[in-house]
């Protein structure tokens, strides 16, 4: 398997690992519908988190979350909409980025974005 494929998975554990830290309470990793992908699914109180992880090596070239464009956050607000109406959710929703960037391999640093986009 491709080694940026191990990084991201090893960035969404310790993404998953973070919210779990702060309280959150994980549904879901990796929920697919059709072509779509979310990478966490998450309580946080009442409100259910969709949340996009991005892991990058370094920053050289921006930050991980400048890299969620337009075309992620439909799919993103389409696997959500196909997920609320599985389980008859009907309480508030919220998007989140986290973005991890390394320095090595045991030194990341952590961004989270509540409430990052609200789909058009």
């Amino acid at each position: 398997m491709a080694e940026h494929n191990d990084l991201g998975r090893y960035g969404e554990a310790l993404a998953r690992a973070y919210l779990e830290a702060k309280g959150y309470r994980i549904l879901e990793q990796n929920w697919k519908y059709g072509r779509a992908e979310v990478d966490l699914i998450a309580f946080d109180g009442e409100r259910i988190v969709f949340v996009e992880v991005k892991t990058r090596r370094s920053a050289d070239h921006g930050e991980p979350d400048e890299f969620v464009g337009w075309k992620k956050e439909k799919q993103l607000e389409f696997a959500s909409q196909a997920y609320i109406e599985r389980h008859q959710f009907e309480g508030e929703i919220r998007f989140d980025i986290i973005g991890i960037v390394f320095k090595n391999k045991d030194l990341y640093k952590i961004n989270h974005i509540e409430d990052a986009f609200w789909p058009t």
